[in-house]
């Protein structure tokens, strides 16, 4: 680096004597555009030093010139490149003061810079005008150049933090709040850089943020944070807007006979904090539905509806819960979800003996789960897997995820919690992360190798993972050989005859690695409220904080402390008194998102929206490649792998599972998903099977109010109302067909919002 500086500062006072003796040639010369200016007062020299790295970057940031949309991004523009955000400012310096044969900076006379006069408009500007002349911003970029725009100083002393403050404060709705940012450099010095920063707010609609720092609130109470950045450091502000007074809160609670779990202490606090009223505990036929379809992915049986409400023994609901929890359909709808995260793909395998690898590998997931493994040890398994797919399913994550690039991204999302894919071109912007821990994170993989089973081809069948003599990994940047270590700590002491996965392991699932157990305890939270406290799920990061710091650390050392046990941590959350709110909204929390003040309705999942219309209709669904691939009654939540195409999975959003991201799995409504409810050919097939209940309500002679009794039981988990009752039985009397009475009603509560959602 300093050569290089060494070598940009000869080239820039090069350049100055040059520009110096063009200036006495053109003292009696000036163009219109000097004779203009020269009736303006010149901006005032400012006094002290103007610095590349911490004045004239970080205003680039603030006028979005290093913006991925500007001229920040991989290409440039128009003819401009220089680094995103500013994270390397000695090529930025060498594109503005060498590059375009020097002409973007004029230190003879500054204000003829084509670097100032497109900026304030006085040269047409694909970026429009973005300075004022004889503006504070302008001045610094003046007199940078007067100073003969000196480059980065390697003895300066460097950024190494920035506060802001306040850094919490509860605000009321259509208020504002100042923010001060202050920098903290390497010689002990401090500076006000509040004007300077780059500022952004995580929920614009709860309060913004404007350029200088000024927070706005709107009409809507909730929680928010504004990220300051400048230059390679950030500081977050959270925000509070109550929604009302805390008065009463905790008094209008029912907790009938249970006191408040450490859970509801937490989540009690916020409440009254926020001026939020929880809405009551849920009925039993909604609680029975819900935590059903929570932890097995199916509806409860009408018989089963009907014992749970009749019986009136206490802590019923707890021992419903333990019952669901050693069902075979607990484990397979928690391996659906993890062949998700882990991507699990079928693609490109057409027969059964090509996907065996996919089957495997979602088999020992199941068990894994069947048998409570701790979570610990599952993730250690998949990390440190070698050997054969036969031999080692663990070994086939390595199939999907094949590249350095994927077992980064992969690792750090699924079992961090960390979105890190910036930080493979450039530091991340919104986080503390770098090229260099992108790398070195990347290089506790760097002795992974394949072999046999067409391990070089697009697909390979029958691969083996071993652990190469030697690897390496580089920083394309630098081309430095990189050491294998964890994000956020220190290099990893291995020989070149260790496995880095090893000690990587050990490290993730360690009590003292701050991602590893939050983001699990964070991720079943999430399934069972349908939001997150960190949300999204996997996006952990220091400008989008939790929303109730306190609980999630509470449930993480609760989670490592009692040695990883999911289903413990599953038992902790449901029986709490907010996983049993009412989905029913009421005046002070029905603006809320984020403080689970109630139960945040969610659409039922692909999978578990076939199988439940199968349930319904007493019908299983036939997979394409017939009882020779599944056995038969086979239901979608236990397919190995996304490649079995049904039409009615992927319109309601089944993910590709090209990445650990969550986020591929959609429950956004749209309008196909209308139309495959109306034309399927699958429902239709199930809702007119010879088979199938609608045959058999057809067929029996119990009265219209008996069956109807049934059919809520069966598709909504709850006996209908009088008034529902009343009004089915007038229609089925209607009818002239018995069947198509009972398959028209049938099909109506199919596509009611109740049943598609599980609230």
């Amino acid at each position: 680096m300093c050569r290089l500086n060494h070598n940009l500062n000869l080239a820039v006072r090069n350049r100055l004597v040059a520009w110096l003796m063009i200036a006495l040639l053109m003292v009696c010369s000036h163009d219109l555009q000097a004779a203009e200016n020269s009736n303006q007062a010149k901006p005032a020299q400012l006094e002290q030093k103007v610095h590349f790295l911490t004045d004239v970057v970080p205003l680039l940031t603030k006028l979005n010139c290093n913006s991925g949309g500007c001229h920040g991004k991989s290409t440039g523009q128009n003819g401009f490149k220089i680094s995103l955000l500013g994270f390397e400012p000695e090529l930025d310096y060498s594109a503005m003061t060498l590059q375009s044969r020097g002409r973007r900076i004029f230190p003879a006379d500054p204000d003829r810079s084509l670097l100032l006069l497109k900026a304030i408009g006085r040269v047409p500007h694909g970026g429009g005008k973005l300075l004022e002349y004889d503006s504070d911003d302008y001045k610094v970029l003046r007199n940078w150049i007067l100073q003969g725009a000196p480059g980065p100083d390697p003895n300066a002393p460097v950024l190494v933090s920035i506060n802001v403050s306040p850094r919490d404060q509860a605000l009321k709705r259509n208020s504002s709040l100042n923010l001060k940012v202050v920098a903290q450099f390497s010689d002990g010095k401090q500076r006000d850089v509040s004007r300077q920063a780059v500022y952004e707010s995580n929920y614009p609609e709860i309060a913004g943020v404007d350029k200088e720092g000024v927070v706005t609130t709107q009409s809507r109470g909730g929680l928010f944070a504004v990220m300051a950045r400048f230059g390679d450091q950030i500081s977050v502000f959270q925000g509070v807007v109550p929604y009302g007074s805390s008065e009463n809160t905790v008094e209008e609670m029912d907790l009938s006979d249970r006191k408040l779990s450490k859970i509801d202490q937490l989540l009690v606090a916020q409440w009254k904090k926020l001026g939020i009223t929880p809405s009551p505990p849920t009925d039993d036929a909604t609680f029975i539905r819900r935590v059903t379809l929570d932890i097995c992915g199916t509806l409860p049986t009408a018989d089963e509806v009907t014992t749970y409400l009749e019986d009136t023994r206490p802590q019923k609901r707890q021992r419903l819960i333990n019952r669901l929890l050693e069902r075979p359909e607990y484990a397979s709808y928690f391996a659906l979800k993890w062949a998700d995260i882990l991507q699990n793909r079928g693609s490109g395998y057409s027969t059964r003996k090509q996907r065996a690898g996919t089957m495997l590998f979602s088999a020992w997931i199941r068990d894994s789960i069947a048998s409570n493994k701790p979570y610990d040890q599952f993730v250690s398994e998949i990390l440190t897997a070698t050997g054969s797919q036969a031999e080692n399913p663990p070994a086939i994550w390595y199939r999907s995820v094949r590249n350095t690039t994927s077992y980064v991204e992969s690792v750090a999302q699924a079992f961090l919690g960390v979105r890190i894919q910036c930080a493979q071109c450039h530091h991340h912007p919104a986080e503390r992360w770098s090229q260099d821990d992108y790398y070195s994170f990347a290089a506790n993989f760097s002795r992974v190798g394949r072999k046999g089973g067409f391990a070089d081809a697009e697909v390979p069948t029958n691969e083996i993972i071993y652990l190469k003599n030697e690897g390496e990994v580089r920083n394309p940047r630098t081309s430095e050989i990189m050491q294998p270590r964890p994000l956020g700590g220190p290099d990893f002491a291995v020989s070149r005859f260790d496995d880095p996965r090893q000690s990587l392991a050990e490290w993730m699932t360690s009590p003292e690695n701050p991602f590893f157990a939050r983001t699990m305890v964070n991720r079943m939270w999430g399934h069972f409220f349908g939001r997150g406290i960190i949300h999204p799920i996997d996006d952990a990061r220091s400008s989008n904080p939790p929303t109730n710091p306190a609980l999630i650390e509470a449930l993480a050392k609760d989670f490592s402390a009692n040695g990883y046990d999911v289903k413990r941590l599953i038992r902790l959350i449901t029986n709490s008194h907010a996983y049993q709110l009412s989905s029913v909204p009421n005046q002070t929390n029905s603006e809320d998102t984020q403080c689970f003040a109630r139960y945040y309705p969610k659409r039922l999942s692909a999978e578990i929206l076939l199988d439940g219309i199968s349930q319904v209709l007493d019908v299983p669904t036939i997979f394409p490649g017939g009882p020779g691939q599944f056995p038969e009654g086979m239901r979608a939540v236990n397919l190995p792998d996304e490649n079995v195409r049904i039409n009615f999975l992927d319109v309601f959003g089944r993910p590709s599972r090209t990445s650990a991201c969550e986020c591929e799995r959609t429950d956004a409504p749209a309008l196909s998903q209308a139309l495959e409810l109306v034309n399927s050919k699958e429902i239709q097939r199930k809702l007119t099977d010879k088979n199938g209940y609608v045959e058999k309500l057809g067929a029996n002679t119990k009265p219209h109010s008996e069956n109807i009794r049934d059919i809520f039981l069966r598709t909504l988990s709850r006996n209908p109302r009088a008034a529902e009752e009343a009004m089915a039985v007038e229609y089925l009397k209607s009818e002239k067909s018995r069947q198509e009475g009972y398959r028209s009603l049938l099909w109506a509560l199919l596509a009611t919002n109740e049943f598609m959602m599980n609230h």
